[in-house]
């Protein structure tokens, strides 16, 4: 079976390292990057299955990172899960306008982020 393909863009690298070994556990292929700009590049080079991204991000933020990859019809249809500390209404709110999936707070229960990850990956 074909490992479902999983990108996580988290700058702060111990998350990143966190997220990364949680998916890998669960049978994941996993790439990361640390900004935005890398997401986008990342998912132009080698289209995931599902963005996992955060919205504080250098170079370009993660709402517009998700407003972009919205847009494209090459990936547009790629689920977007927002995984950030921004828990503000307007935030979410937000999110959802540029297009995000799905959006989760931190500090966040791993099983839930792999429950809703699974949830998009069997639509």
């Amino acid at each position: 079976m074909n490992k479902k393909k999983i990108l996580i863009v988290e700058d702060e690298e111990s998350l990143l390292k966190l997220e990364s070994i949680l998916l890998i556990s669960k049978g994941f292929e996993v790439k990361g990057v640390a900004n935005g700009r890398a997401a986008l590049e990342a998912v132009a080079e080698d289209k995931p299955d599902l963005v996992l991204l955060d919205i504080m991000l250098p170079e370009i933020d993660g709402f517009e990172v998700c407003r972009q990859l919205k847009s494209d019809p090459a990936t547009r249809h790629i689920p977007v899960i927002m995984l950030t500390a921004k828990k503000s209404r307007e935030d979410m709110v937000r999110g959802e306008k540029v297009g995000a999936d799905w959006y989760i707070t931190k500090p966040f229960k791993s099983a839930m982020v792999i429950e809703t990850i699974q949830r998009f990956l069997a639509k």
